[in-house]
């Protein structure tokens, strides 16, 4: 099986950019980087396809996206729906994703709910009625509520993997409610880690004005990763399809992690986009 690393977004690492060309296509010049990215911006919004059929044709056919649910779907917003508003909405997500389907660079769904989606009967349902919505698309669900494990991490494990979807592995700070534990478990044939650094005192919105700037300020040290890697190679050793993504980019971190678990698993990609070396830059 493979182990892919890559980052949340393609927008805001600026030490994979060091040529114009670079900067002015900064997708192409991320896949010869990484192989895998989180596209965030259809969280904010429900992507139109030609801006995927546009990503899919900027990538290498190995490259793979991570597509982040738009915010209504998982209730960021908290506008109220109606069943058929909400299925509407989700109807309209996977039209518009059918370019990275077709083009079979689908790695997954993520569902990432917010900090009020406790462990309730009707969230319950809600998450079965979007994955009968999604259909065979595969998804992987992101908690940020502790109620879904405190006590009762057998049951919602089990009932992800009875539902067929991937349960997120998350390495975050430990700072109450609104965050979970890290729970080292899998619930189908794909894994899904998020690294979101452990900068416990940014974590939460305290009012502070750039508190989203904060919240992932965190560089992780070696041996924190190095924590991490035989978790990595003990789940691509069960035959698991391994992702991990970097989401603490608040000070420009992510991409240099990134690079450092690939060093430390030994990891070299084939099919990386070609990296242009742009000669006029370097004079």
């Amino acid at each position: 099986m493979s182990i892919l690393i890559g980052l949340t977004g393609w927008g805001d690492h600026s030490t994979l950019y060091q040529t114009n060309k670079d900067r002015q296509n900064k997708l192409a010049a991320y896949s010869g980087h990484f192989p895998v990215v989180e596209i965030d911006s259809s969280f904010y919004a429900i992507q139109s396809a030609d801006n995927y059929q546009k990503w899919v044709d900027e990538t290498p056919s190995s490259f793979s996206f991570v597509i982040k649910a738009y915010q209504t779907i998982t209730g960021h917003d908290r506008k109220a729906l109606t069943n058929r508003e909400a299925k509407e909405l989700v109807d309209a997500f996977v039209e518009s994703i059918q370019p990275v389907l077709k083009a079979n660079k689908l790695n997954t769904v993520l569902l990432q709910f917010p900090p009020w989606f406790d462990l309730k009967q009707r969230n319950i349902a809600k998450i079965k009625k979007i994955k009968q919505w999604m259909g065979d698309i595969p998804i992987a669900i992101e908690f940020r509520n502790r109620t879904w494990f405190e006590e009762n991490e057998p049951l919602t494990l089990r009932f992800l993997h009875e539902l067929g979807v991937t349960h997120v592995i998350c390495d975050e700070p430990q700072a109450g409610i609104g965050s979970i534990p890290t729970v080292v478990a899998t619930t189908n044939d794909r894994v899904l880690i998020r690294f979101h650094g452990r900068n416990v005192h940014g974590w939460n919105n305290h009012g502070q004005e750039n508190w989203r700037e904060v919240r992932f300020l965190y560089r992780y040290n070696e041996a924190e990763l190095q924590e991490w890697v035989k978790e990595i190679q003990q789940l691509e050793k069960q035959g698991k399809e391994v992702t991990i993504l970097f989401n603490n980019n608040s000070g420009g971190d992510a991409a240099d992690n990134a690079k450092q678990l690939i060093d430390l698993l030994h990891i070299t990609y084939q099919g990386l986009h070609p990296k242009q070396i742009d000669f006029f830059d370097l004079l």
